[in-house]
């Protein structure tokens, strides 16, 4: 079994969703859990440090003002370029141009897609992340709720 610390936060969201992104379990039984769902140590820790890390910007952003809707585009380094593959990259800009993500979202995706500690990350990797950004973000209960129905029933609907 080569887990790594997406397959993790992935098992860990499919199990605790329901919970609430309030739902805040004893850390001992989640590792304890996730040791005897034959998780590594190693990613179990490193996914719990991308979820504290998640949680800090989710709290840095509360107090900050919405980004305003502009006709910008996003340039990605060339470190994004590398790691973000060029068809998650579109993704998450139609989502932007279909305001399923704000400008603030878009920015907490791609700082936690560039937390994961994997090469490449391809569109479905980023589905994820983008749905546990959503899950974490108070006021996205629509979008989260659309991208929730996209991953789970394997549907694409188009937003008007």
């Amino acid at each position: 079994m080569k887990e790594n610390m997406l397959d993790v936060l992935m098992y860990l969201f499919e199990n605790y969703m329901d919970e609430g992104p309030e739902f805040s379990p004893d850390q001992e039984t989640l590792l304890a859990e996730l040791y005897q769902a034959g998780f590594p140590r190693g990613e179990v820790k490193k996914a719990f440090s991308w979820l504290e890390g998640l949680s800090s910007l989710r709290e840095q952003s509360v107090g900050a003002p919405l980004a305003a809707r502009t006709t910008s585009l996003r340039c990605y380094p060339i470190a994004e370029q590398k790691k973000i593959s060029l068809a998650a990259r579109g993704f998450i800009h139609f989502l932007e141009q279909s305001e399923v993500l704000d400008p603030l979202t878009r920015e907490l995706v791609i700082d936690r897609v560039m937390a994961l500690e994997t090469e490449e990350i391809g569109l479905e990797q980023v589905k994820w992340v983008i749905l546990m950004v959503l899950f974490n973000q108070p006021g996205h209960e629509q979008a989260y709720a659309w991208m929730e129905d996209l991953i789970f029933d394997g549907t694409q609907e188009h937003l008007h």
